[in-house]
């Protein structure tokens, strides 16, 4: 149970990575709306992936 736990962190924190990286390059290109959207998305994705890492610690650690 806890390598799923662990595996679904990786991927919420990977999509955030991707999430960051297109606002990054949206900024390069001066569309800051769509860069701005990227960053709420990367930031939403970075929370859930908190979440995720915290409760995979937890279940890692036989916390609850």
């Amino acid at each position: 149970m806890p390598k799923e736990s662990h595996s679904k962190a990786a991927d919420h924190h990977e999509t955030a990575a991707k999430s960051h990286r297109a606002a990054a390059e949206q900024h390069g290109k001066g569309d800051h709306k769509a860069a701005h959207e990227h960053s709420t998305k990367a930031h939403e994705h970075s929370t859930n992936a908190h979440k995720s890492s915290t409760e995979a610690h937890g279940k890692s650690s036989g916390k609850k």
